[in-house]
């Protein structure tokens, strides 16, 4: 409105009348977002959130394990801990701000005249290795951490001067480990947003989606360590709460409940307030803190669940109390009166809505072939399959379109055709599912995410050629190996020249390179090394090991390599049709 004012204030119009039907035009272009603001709004957001996501990796590679590498060199605590405690942080953090940032920066520079984010985003799909690596070791990291902050004094003094810098906004070295491990589903749920807005015809499609393809099947085999970052974000809070109570931020460790309990006192009729934590492994029976930015709990009591017992109990000054005894002490407790009513409501409102299915349930004959009643979200709390109750992490809401049931994703992880819907696929309960097609949903093997597909590089690498491959104990083979031009940085091996998918591929930025020869090695040979992963080479002869050596050497470091000189291009094309015949 204040646009328009301004349109007829201060923006000459020589005698323009408009009509409703034209006044109401105008305001719909000024205020109506375009698909093309859509879409720079995107890629705006894209770049934001990859300078800020830069900036963390810096921290941890760069302040984090830099000055713990220093203190470590002059013998204070071993070399090796910083190395397996931040993996291939250095690597990923190489790729990030050296490559994928000032693409994005140089692709909004010029985003008129080429927007597109499909074929920049596909560079970062051969080095989604570096982020299976990390989130392999992710475990064993925290495990350490913990562990050299508890040993050494010097190893723990270093972390809390660094996280109590300005960089660190008030984050543990842990919460900021956990960026990498949550970064590939950003990437999933920018792609898919920028998919649903960019137009079918858009020459940008085909890269984009191949791109969302692999990174959303990293994704999917990023679930598991996501929600265990989430359970040991949940622990570190906790851990804060309770003052760093010890034993809390450990890989062992699953939250399950918390909340307000009354305590009674045993010897006489009145009741405390406390606060309890529950674990997969312990129950922790804490007393609230009346302190301004500190700990908020203290620990009174740990039972452990092994041998716990947990009973109801009679109170006539006390209604719904039950008694928790372990081997360390037995409390007799009472609930409070919001959670008792959430509890029968979640109850009621499951059993009413339970009662309206039935009364308006598809019958089995029909299931399928007629429409369901949906039950809506709110008339239930809990999956109406498994009783499990819903939350907005791990277990949201889904509809059945079968039966119209409120379910969680797994007990709806199934697609059935259905007859009133054009027998198009839909997404069922498992229940229907088996009385649609008559057998018991089988769980597929998911692909993983070093199954990457690469087409043939037909003149159009840097250097090609077969070698022998060993990678750990296995056994020497023949492979093919290529790094083409459009992907420098990157390694293919492939099982023979003609092949149009790779065996697997070697992002190369990073690694070590080691040519001396050990005595098991056959000659020519080299190694290609990064953290625990270890690739051993054999060239043909000592001259064909150097040409690789020469490119593989500019490769780790980020550089573009050049192509082999027109004479020695020329030898390994004879040596390759040698080897092929």
């Amino acid at each position: 409105i204040k646009l328009l004012h301004y349109v007829k204030c201060h923006v000459y119009v020589p005698r323009l009348h408009f009509s409703k039907s034209s006044h109401s035009q105008l305001k719909y272009h000024l205020f109506q977002e375009t698909k093309e603001q859509k879409l720079y709004k995107i890629a705006t957001e894209l770049l934001m959130t990859e300078r800020a996501y830069v900036n963390r990796l810096k921290l941890l590679d760069e302040v984090f394990c830099g000055n713990l590498m220093e203190e470590a060199l002059k013998g204070t605590f071993p070399v090796d801990v910083v190395k397996n405690i931040f993996s291939n942080i250095s690597s990923i953090n190489t790729f990030h701000s050296q490559f994928l940032l000032p693409d994005l920066e140089k692709r909004m520079g010029e985003w008129e005249s080429t927007p597109r984010l499909g074929d920049i985003l596909q560079k970062l799909t051969p080095f989604l290795k570096m982020y299976a690596e990390y989130i392999k070791n992710f475990d064993k990291a925290m495990d350490l951490l913990k562990q050299w902050t508890d040993r050494s004094p010097q190893f723990k003094a270093i972390i809390h001067e660094i996280q109590s810098q300005e960089a660190c906004g008030c984050l543990t070295l842990q919460h900021h480990m956990l960026e990498p491990v949550q970064r590939v589903p950003r990437y999933e749920m920018l792609l898919k947003d920028y998919l649903k807005k960019l137009p079918q015809e858009d020459p940008d499609r085909r890269d984009a989606e191949k791109s969302l393809d692999i990174i959303a099947m990293a994704a999917t085999h990023s679930n598991s360590a996501i929600r265990k970052s989430e359970n040991l974000k949940k622990l570190l809070e906790i851990y804060e709460m309770l003052g760093e109570e010890e034993d809390i931020v450990n890989a062992a460790n699953e939250f399950i409940k918390e909340g307000h309990i009354l305590k009674l006192a045993a010897r006489n009729t009145s009741a405390m307030e406390r606060y309890l934590f529950l674990f997969n492994n312990m129950l922790l029976y804490c007393v609230p803190k009346f302190s301004l930015g500190g700990p908020k709990y203290t620990v009174r009591t740990r039972i452990g669940i092994d041998g716990m017992k947990v009973l109801g109990t009679t109170n006539e000054d006390y209604p719904h109390t039950f008694q928790v005894s372990g081997k360390e002490r037995t409390l007799e407790l009472q609930a409070f009166k919001e959670t008792i009513e959430i509890f029968h409501q979640k109850n009621e409102t499951f059993k009413l809505a339970s009662k309206d299915v039935e009364e308006v349930s598809v019958s089995t004959a029909e299931l399928g072939k007629r429409a369901p009643r949906w039950i809506r979200d709110n008339e239930v709390t809990m999956c109406m399959k498994c009783k499990e109750p819903f939350n907005a992490l791990t277990r949201r809401r889904h509809h059945c379109r079968a039966c119209g049931y409120v379910v969680c994703w797994k007990c709806s992880d199934n697609k059935v055709a259905l007859e009133y819907d054009n027998n198009k696929m839909n997404k069922v309960c498992k229940d229907c599912y088996s009385i649609l097609t008559g057998e018991e949903k089988a769980e597929g093997k998911k692909k993983g995410i070093l199954e990457i597909e690469a087409a043939q590089f037909c003149g159009s690498s840097i250097m090609c050629g077969f070698l022998q491959h060993c990678e750990k104990n296995k056994p020497w083979g023949k492979v093919w190996c290529v790094i083409p031009e459009k992907e420098a940085l990157v390694l293919y091996l492939y099982g023979a020249p003609q092949d149009v998918k790779a065996q697997s591929s070697i992002p190369l930025l990073g690694y070590s390179v080691e040519d001396s020869v050990r005595a098991a090695d056959p000659p020519a040979s080299f190694r290609l090394s990064q953290s625990k992963s270890v690739h051993s080479f054999a060239a043909e002869s000592d001259e064909l090991k150097q040409r690789w050596l020469r490119v593989i050497r500019v490769a780790v470091t980020g550089e573009v390599p050049e192509r082999p000189q027109p004479s020695d291009a020329t030898d390994s094309a004879h040596e390759t049709s040698s080897d092929s015949a």
